[in-house]
């Protein structure tokens, strides 16, 4: 009997394991790459050519090749070896990093691209599949969330598989959490200002590699921890979404290091007159007009889609997506390819809708069945409740689900991403208790971070024991959450707030990977009850907000009533958006009043306020919630309610 020599093919890319060995594939236009396998956990490798070529793409196949095998490819540079990563390298050995300046010498003691194999027992677990209108996105970051913890094992704190502790499964439980959107976990390498400080980029947007786990996260085997963790938390019926970086590498600009797409091709990188192009502030933009780059982001996306099973993801600085040079298009390669693929069609995609470059600011125009951040509904709704005037019509638009922005024919499909607070920026507990910023512990004199952060003090600058100020910071924080919640979209919360997690004033806290960042679990009468009341409010939204959300979706949306009222119960008129700061809001699904009902009373005065509740129907009215108080879910037969100043509440009825 003969062997049949097992020939070497272009695709897959990367390195594909089978039983005989393994196929090792790059694309690499450039003739002088090598393949480098390293010996066991040590430095001594051998080299071996690519002779096989496939239109740029350059392979070979090595028999008994196994799993945990570590390797990279080698290249030189001015005449010196100098090891590059696979781009399409699956693990890393160990978590990134060196000391600055980079240079071939220390490239080959980075961390090593590792052979995997992809097996893994999902256990028939089936993704949750959550609808749109009932999702509700807790965004975290792996490290911080359960890093002080002290009910998480301690092994497992700041680690994949401390997400799904049991004390973690039973926090999800306890606030209604449905979904997490992590912040990047893909391999990130820290900028070179940063590890000259001795610091890190502790929130991950500085990609390294696309497709690989970052073992900072993992005590020895990333892939398969951050499955388990996903896995577990499916069956729990939470929803993961991954943050993902596919507008910029780590490679930075021309002077930056050279850790592999710029060996490899440089048109990987958009570029103008041999310089790179910095639409993302971080020294290069990914082109995807170029195929390769093109394919290189979809072949990643398919993967944490396949072999991790995510469920959707967030892009950052998504307008470069869609970026042909100075100019965004809706219509882009990248968008189409999406939109035609049978995997992640089916997936969430969120878009963070903007770049620093010229026509960056994308927001409602990228295509349906994107889903965008909308930092319109952030900015009106800090200023509304801390009392500016002039917000009250456009705070009327974002409650409403900035349908001048996204047409409610295409909901949910194009339902906007409604938040207050994101990781970068204050937490909320911090927008009650900062006039200004305070980043002076990442370094740069306080220069960075936003300005405009539309916060209050409400008496003292940071913490205080003051019964009075601490009583008007948690009203406002359970106005902006209630304003939120019950806003049409999708709610975006940052984990932080459910703690009441200060930040010490830090709006921009990058390279904070301490106790700034870090979230606290310590325990007091005020996060206590906040963290309950928003636990409330959060299955209240699930019970009386999403089937509302649904009736108005499509060509269901015309068959309702909205009406603006002034307090005492008559229609607004026009000149009414300018002159009051008191109104409620009547949002009843038909025509006939045989649907659900809600009713919102909005008073924005520094004086108490009556509101008429309406009765047309007979209505017998249930309170959602009133946020002067802590109440929830209590039933009324009033029909003249006295509101508190600065406050709001919101009523539901159903005739059934």
């Amino acid at each position: 009997m003969t062997m049949t020599k097992v020939r070497s093919r272009p695709y897959p890319l990367g390195a594909t394991l089978d039983s005989n060995g393994c196929n090792f594939s790059i694309y690499a236009p450039k003739d002088n790459v090598k393949l480098v396998l390293f010996e066991g956990s040590g430095h001594h490798y051998h080299v071996h050519t690519l002779n096989n070529v496939d239109n740029g793409i350059r392979h070979t196949y090595i028999d008994e090749i196994h799993a945990e095998q570590r390797y990279g490819y080698l290249i030189e540079l001015e005449g010196i070896p100098h090891l590059i990563s696979d781009p399409y390298a699956k693990a890393l050995d160990q978590p990134l990093h060196y000391q600055p300046p980079f240079s071939s010498l220390k490239s080959f003691q980075l961390a090593k691209s590792v052979v995997i194999d992809d097996d893994f027992d999902w256990q028939h677990t089936v993704k949750p599949a959550i609808p749109r209108t009932q999702l509700v996105l807790f965004e975290t970051h792996v490290k911080g969330v359960t890093q002080l913890n002290p009910l998480v094992e301690a092994e497992h704190r700041g680690k994949y598989l401390g997400l799904v502790s049991p004390a973690m499964l039973d926090f999800y439980k306890q606030q209604n959490i449905n979904a997490l959107q992590l912040l990047p976990i893909a391999a990130c390498m820290h900028e070179p200002h940063l590890l000259e400080m001795d610091m890190v980029n502790y929130w991950g947007y500085n990609p390294f590699l696309f497709m690989v786990p970052d073992p900072r996260y993992a005590l020895s085997n990333a892939p398969f921890e951050l499955k388990t963790a996903i896995r577990e938390l499916h069956k729990h019926g939470i929803e993961v979404i991954l943050d993902v970086v596919y507008n910029h590498t780590a490679e930075g600009g021309e002077t930056g290091p050279i850790f592999n797409l710029k060996a490899l091709d440089e048109h990987y990188y958009l570029l103008h007159e041999e310089q790179h192009v910095n639409y993302t502030g971080c020294g290069n933009t990914l082109d995807l007009t170029h195929q390769p780059s093109l394919n290189l982001v979809m072949d990643t996306l398919r993967y944490w889609v396949t072999e991790y099973q995510v469920d959707g993801f967030r892009f950052d600085l998504a307008a470069t997506l869609g970026r042909n040079g100075d100019d965004f298009n809706s219509e882009s390669a990248f968008f189409k390819a999406v939109a035609q693929d049978p995997i992640l069609r089916d997936v969430k995609l969120i878009a963070e809708p903007w770049d620093i470059g010229p026509n960056g600011y994308q927001v409602g125009h990228f295509p349906t069945g994107w889903n965008e951040c909308n930092d319109r509904l952030r900015d009106i709704t800090r200023s509304f409740w801390r009392g500016d005037f002039g917000f009250l019509n456009e705070y009327a638009t974002r409650v409403m689900g900035s349908r001048d922005l996204y047409s409610a024919s295409d909901w949910p499909y194009n339902l906007t991403v409604n938040y207050i607070t994101y990781h970068d920026g204050f937490t909320m507990q911090d927008l009650v208790s900062y006039k200004h910023k305070h980043n002076e512990a990442n370094g740069e004199e306080n220069r960075d971070g936003h300005g405009d952060n539309r916060s209050d003090n409400y008496g003292t600058e940071g913490e205080t024991k003051s019964p009075r100020i601490i009583a008007i910071r948690e009203k406002q924080k359970r106005n902006m959450m209630a304003s939120l919640l019950f806003s049409f979209g999708i709610p975006h919360i940052l984990m932080a707030d459910v703690l009441s997690h200060s930040q010490q004033g830090n709006n921009n806290a990058y390279c904070q990977d301490n106790e700034i960042s870090w979230l606290d679990w310590t325990d007091d009468t005020s996060k206590r009850q906040f963290q309950q009341w928003l636990a409330g409010m959060v299955q209240a939204r699930q019970q009386y907000m999403a089937p509302i959300i649904e009736g108005f979706c499509g060509e269901k949306r015309n068959h309702n009533r909205v009406l603006w009222k002034r307090c005492n119960g008559e229609i607004m008129d026009y000149e009414d958006w300018n002159q009051l700061n008191s109104l409620a809001l009547h949002i009843s699904i038909g025509q006939d009043g045989a649907g659900e009902e809600l009713f919102y009373c909005i008073n924005q005065t520094s004086s108490p306020t009556r509101f008429v509740l309406p009765c047309d129907n007979e209505q017998r009215w249930t309170m959602v919630c009133n946020t002067a108080c802590y109440d929830l879910n209590i039933e009324t037969n009033k029909q003249i309610v006295l509101l508190a100043s600065t406050s709001m509440a919101i009523f539901y009825f159903n005739p059934d």
